[in-house]
């Protein structure tokens, strides 16, 4: 099962992401994650990934295309795997295509997921992460048992640099300006789900997931 997570910053995409992985026994995988581990390992993509990273560039998509290939033939990822931040552009949608043709797989669902910005700027500045397990909490909306603390695996939360309003809002741009063009490509595919997140409607990341899980695993 291959799944892709669509949706501006602050929509709830890891949620979603992280109950999909736990309930169907397959992994979410990030870009971001990807090139940690590469460069961590000094790979020779990671190494070629850096070059662009540690100038504030932008990774080329050939490089970054090779990272997820190399990511889908690890042992983990041979039953699915939700690419979350992966495609971001159509060219890497394209690329991604061809890959899967090679490994004669297929693509069963894009999820986009679409909130009001209002609710986005007020959910990331709410937000806090766990830098060692990755779980993510709202102080608001999704708090954690012990104030600070994380539930999994009980190290101490925190909150990232740029979730301040002004970033918010750059971010916000940027994605509907590079990535929600996707949305049309696989509109046009015949993949794609949108769901709304938003508590105007009373229905979150984790209504959307099991939803999701409900329909694959009858």
């Amino acid at each position: 099962m291959i799944f892709i997570m669509l949706g501006a910053p602050g929509t709830g995409k890891g949620t979603v992401a992280s109950i999909l992985s736990e309930k169907m026994n397959i992994p979410q995988v990030s870009t971001g994650d990807i090139f940690r581990k590469h460069i961590k390992e000094k790979t020779e993509l990671g190494i070629l990934a850096d070059k662009y990273i540690s100038k504030g560039q932008l990774v080329p998509d050939e490089v970054t295309v090779n990272l997820v290939k190399s990511r889908l033939e690890e042992p983990d990822a041979q039953n699915g795997v939700i690419l979350d931040g992966f495609p971001r552009t159509v060219k890497q949608a394209e690329e991604l295509e061809k890959v899967l043709k090679e490994k004669q797989t297929k693509l069963d669902m894009v999820i986009n997921l679409v909130t009001p910005e209002d609710e986005i700027i007020e959910r990331i500045e709410n937000r806090r992460i766990c830098p060692d397990c990755k779980a993510v909490y709202n102080v608001k909306l999704s708090p954690p048992i012990h104030e600070g603390i994380c539930d999994k695996c009980g190290h101490e939360l925190i909150k990232r640099k740029d979730d301040n309003i002004e970033t918010i809002k750059s971010r916000l741009q940027t994605y509907f300006e590079q990535t929600s063009p996707l949305i049309d490509f696989y509109n046009k595919k015949g993949n794609l789900r949108t769901e709304e997140v938003s508590k105007k409607i009373n229905r979150f990341g984790k209504d959307i997931a099991e939803d999701i899980v409900k329909e694959f695993l009858k």
